[in-house]
């Protein structure tokens, strides 16, 4: 559909943020960052940088790396 986004959802952040009993705003602040850098990590809008993610795997238990891998 034209103007909407074609990225996917991370639905494994998601899950992994929920199954860690985090909601948006304890996330963002464990993190370091504003909660609306979780909501746009979770929908795909944006990747954090490398460091950031780091923390986010390190934080939820997942592979910092699942946020670069290729988009099928």
């Amino acid at each position: 559909m034209a103007g909407r986004s074609t990225e996917p959802v991370r639905h494994w952040l998601i899950q992994a943020r929920i199954d860690r009993g985090f909601t948006y705003p304890q996330l963002a602040k464990e993190v370091g960052v504003t909660q609306q850098a979780i909501f746009w990590w979770e929908r795909g809008k944006r990747t954090p940088k490398p460091k950031l993610a780091k923390r986010i795997a390190s934080i939820l238990g997942l592979d910092w790396t699942k946020f670069y891998e290729q988009k099928e």
